[in-house]
């Protein structure tokens, strides 16, 4: 099997003990690739350096986290932008709105995110969004942008079938990971009504563990767990899924 981990963030501290065999394992697995999202200026260093040292594994993107913004978030832009004006990334993110820890800054999260959108058209890139608790207030933003140019990957979905009918018309993916394999994840009720050309994987590493790891560290090496259960709940066997989610994120990413 050849699968693409859409979304990792492999250059986390909580792998600096043993990143390498981190990497190393997931490869054995079969995960050739790994999309890293950036979080804020203080994680970049860290994940251009996992780019470094796992050039065939690991690949970056650039963006500012909504959690991360606050009222000097367009110091943290400036910062962004010029990353995207001087070297090569697979996307613009890992961006979106969060209103699950904090939403005395959502004014600001949404001009975050309409600039990020706006570079993400301006470096014909595509844009992974994070959503958590506030699908519709993102959805809107990207909507009103999408003039056919928009690609991108709702990340961590785990939404209804009528917002996952909204990312299909959307021109958009869905990003399935560890919630998939929850026992009261609610994707269970969700993914039999989707196609697999509308999916790609992730880990979201070192968050959101699959089951039996719940609860622990997450790696690239657990794909595969996550990859069964979608094939479990398409009624697909493994390998088309595998196969598909691959062609889905490398005709994203331009691989």
């Amino acid at each position: 099997m050849n699968l693409i981990d859409s979304h990792a963030h492999i250059y986390s501290e909580k792998f600096d003990a043993d990143r390498a065999e981190a990497v190393e394992r997931s490869r054995q697995e079969g995960v050739s690739k790994i999309y890293m999202p950036n979080i804020d200026h203080t994680s970049i260093d860290a994940m251009l350096e996992a780019e470094v040292k796992y050039p065939d594994s690991c690949i970056p993107m650039m963006g500012l986290h909504p959690t991360s913004v606050d009222k000097n978030f367009e110091r943290e832009l400036y910062l962004v932008e010029e990353w995207l004006d001087k070297r090569t990334f697979a996307a613009v993110g890992e961006c979106g709105i969060d209103l699950y820890w904090d939403k005395s800054f959502l004014a600001q999260q949404q001009e975050a995110l309409r600039v990020q959108v706006a570079l993400a058209k301006k470096h014909q890139l595509p844009i992974v969004l994070h959503t958590r608790d506030s699908f519709n207030e993102a959805y809107e933003i990207v909507a009103a942008a999408q003039d056919g140019t928009l690609k991108g990957i709702f990340h961590c979905f785990s939404g209804t079938p009528e917002e996952a009918r909204k990312v299909k018309e959307l021109g958009f993916l869905m990003g399935i990971g560890g919630v998939a394999t929850f026992k009261n994840g609610g994707l269970d009720k969700v993914l039999p009504h989707v196609q697999l050309e509308d999916l790609v994987l992730e880990t979201d590493c070192p968050y959101l563990a699959p089951t039996p790891h719940r609860g622990k560290r997450n790696e690239p090496v657990y794909l595969p767990l996550i990859a069964q259960r979608v094939a479990d709940l398409l009624q697909k066997p493994l390998r088309e899924v595998a196969e598909k989610t691959t062609a889905n994120a490398q005709n994203l990413f331009k691989l």
